[in-house]
């Protein structure tokens, strides 16, 4: 079989792979054992097409169907193989993860229904990477859109979860809307709907920018790039937590392979699209991280450290467009690769922190961070893969992160070099450093606050280690962050080949990845660095065995008995961070003042609600709604009105034209 009939036949046991377990009783098991076998297989059968050599380059099918539009057009070229990695990845050890998390006996109401459009959620996004035809792909993306939203409102019976679907059904209705647009535009300007057709009949600089502007809004939308990630966290905190691991490892990066693909179609970029890119992830990347140090919710914070990831990768992208348009193939190579890789290693380490919650979550029944502490010594398992994905999305070496964000900053870099061209581009290198910091920050907040001292609650206390159904997934995208952070070299024929498909049609050769940064020595600073470390955590864990039995002194700073009022909680610990940004931010805080010699107790408590969505967003919606009810008046039920409604328009009209 060809790799795109294996890919085609992967989609398609996914879209099955729920269907089986509608037959299926409420309360019985074998619709979900089903579900796993049919989604492992989909995804060997997918990987494996990917991963075939040889005939994977330039594969398509086009057949006619009963549409009036379109075709049913597919293809597999290497950017399309680079984004189908994660798609057919992360969906199968999600779904392997629900065996233990979502089990169908204690979820009798919702599991068939998860099950169901997991499934097809897989599914549609592997045809929207193989699409090559607009209205096949859009097609594709309604049924992801749909999808995600009955997965993110799987427990309908919660205000939380029905109010964060509404947004997002909103949120990502938008982004069609505008990429309905673009694809009409597209094809009054090729007549074809065609990806293609944009490269044999480039249209008119004018036509060019507003197809640009519209893909940005609507792979905008559904990626997450701030102010247009209103959906975002909400969705992300309320969905079950292995859907949350594809809701941010695979489903966001569909906008991101939208706007790459898009870009890689439209001739001569000028160098605004890409400062315009520039000037977007940064603000994204900072802005996602404040607002993550300010969350009280496990999972919050992960999904506000999704919108950052994106940021970062949009960084990227705009840097990889700068470099095309000022011919600059280095800067493209290194941007883009950086994008591409960071893809990748955002859907490794982003699904394992997720997974990690949902184990929190299985463990000690709570989100809430300040509730939790001390599960470290009852969830060890869960808190040793939690901190690998604590590092790496820190971008700390040996992980994974780490070589992406070198990518992007060695070609940032470039720019201030000689022939580098305009040094503007490396103005966000402050703001990528910024929210690196700020990620330290957060995430050393996450997993001190989850993890380590002592626990603050009696769900902490009562806190269980998941089962292996759980725990394996979660163990293969760990070492997936190691093997890729510690031998990246093995990622760049595909970062290559995918580069060169972008840069296609510039006139000149893209270089190599391999050929701009020493990949080879990365790996052996990465293996030194990792021995240093763990021959370091042995020799501290040794000599703490060791003074395990040493007596406390008399008085020993008044901590010979540490209790759980007497360590920082996760909003102490990020509280000055977060008030030097509040004027971003708008936090709500109340609190009493502690006065006089003998004063009450006090009380502090900060809440920091999504500004855009808060104060932009919901009263729109609002306001959308107020004048539809009043609108409603002109609906009155009586003939002779409707035909006084159309003689007034043709009236109208009529006196336009005069007037025109």
């Amino acid at each position: 079989m060809t790799s795109l009939s294996l890919i085609l036949l992967g989609a398609g046991l996914f879209a099955m792979s729920g269907v089986l377990g509608l037959l299926s009783a409420r309360s019985s098991r074998w619709g979900e054992l089903v579900a796993v076998s049919m989604t492992t297989l989909a995804a060997a059968v997918g990987l494996a097409g990917v991963l075939l050599p040889g005939t994977s380059n330039g594969e398509s099918l086009d057949l006619s169907w009963g549409l009036p539009w379109g075709r049913f057009a597919v293809g597999l070229d290497p950017l399309s193989r680079a984004f189908l990695l994660p798609v057919f990845l992360v969906p199968a050890l999600g779904m392997i993860y629900g065996l233990g998390y979502w089990r169908q006996a204690e979820h009798p109401d919702n599991g068939r229904k998860l099950r169901l459009f997991y499934g097809l959620l897989a599914a549609a996004m592997v045809v929207v990477v193989s699409a090559t035809n607009g209205v096949l792909f859009l097609l594709a993306w309604e049924v992801m859109a749909i999808s995600a939203f009955f997965l993110i409102t799987t427990e309908d019976d919660e205000a939380a979860s029905r109010n964060a679907g509404w947004v997002y059904f909103v949120a990502t209705h938008v982004g069609t809307l505008a990429l309905l647009a673009m694809f009409a535009l597209m094809r009054s300007a090729t007549g074809s709907f065609s990806f293609g057709s944009l490269a044999v009949a480039p249209p008119a600089a004018s036509i060019s920018t507003a197809i640009f502007v519209l893909a940005a809004i609507g792979f905008g939308i559904k990626g997450g790039l701030m102010p247009l990630h209103v959906w975002l966290p909400g969705a992300h905190a309320n969905a079950p937590s292995h859907v949350s691991a594809v809701l941010s490892g695979v489903m966001l990066k569909m906008g991101v392979y939208g706007l790459v693909r898009m870009t890689s179609l439209l001739a001569a970029p000028p160098a605004w699209w890409g400062g315009a890119l520039l000037a977007i992830g940064a603000i994204t990347a900072v802005l996602a991280l404040l607002y993550a140090l300010a969350q009280h919710d496990l999972k919050r914070l992960l999904a506000y450290s999704s919108i950052e990831n994106i940021g970062i990768i949009t960084i990227g992208i705009g840097l990889a467009l700068v470099g095309r348009s000022t011919e600059q193939p280095a800067m493209a190579a290194l941007g883009l690769g950086g994008a591409l890789l960071h893809v990748w290693n955002h859907s490794l380490f982003k699904p394992l922190l997720f997974l990690g919650a949902g184990s929190v979550l299985h463990g000690a029944g709570t989100r809430r961070i300040d509730h939790l502490g001390g599960l470290a010594k009852r969830m060890p398992c869960t808190a040793g893969l939690f901190l690998v994905g604590c590092v790496a999305i820190c971008a700390l070496p040996p992980l994974n992160g780490f070589v992406s964000e070198l990518l992007i900053y060695l070609g940032l870099l470039r720019t201030l070099g000689a022939g580098g061209g305009d040094p503007w581009p490396a103005a966000v290198i402050p703001a990528l450093a910024l929210a690196g910091g700020l990620a330290a920050v957060a995430f050393t907040k996450l997993f001190g606050a989850v993890f380590l001292g002592e626990p603050r609650t009696d769900a902490a206390r009562r806190a269980h280690e998941s089962p292996l159904t759980m725990l394996a997934p979660m163990l293969v995208l760990a070492l997936g962050c190691f093997v890729v952070g510690i031998f990246p070299a093995a990622a760049a024929p595909l970062l290559d080949a995918t580069v060169a498909t972008w840069w296609s049609g510039v006139g000149s050769e893209a270089p190599s990845v391999t050929t701009l940064v020493p990949l080879g020595s990365l790996t052996i600073i990465s293996l030194s660095l990792l021995g240093f470390s763990v021959t370091g955590f042995a020799a501290i864990r040794y000599a703490m065995m060791r003074g395990a039995s040493a007596q406390p002194g008399t008085w020993d700073c008044g901590y010979a008995a540490p209790g759980s009022r007497m360590q920082y909680t996760g909003s102490s610990y990020s509280q000055f961070a977060a008030s030097l940004f509040s004027w971003a931010l708008l936090p709500r805080i109340r609190q009493r003042r502690i006065r006089g010699l003998f004063p009450a107790p006090g009380r502090y408590q900060s809440q920091t609600p999504d500004a855009v969505l808060e104060r932009v967003a919901l009263p729109a919606i609002r306001g959308t709604a107020h004048f539809l009810r009043w609108a409603r008046h002109l609906q009155q039920g009586h003939i002779q009105i409707y035909v006084l409604y159309v003689l007034l328009i043709v009236l109208a009209l009529f006196i336009s034209m005069i007037v025109g």
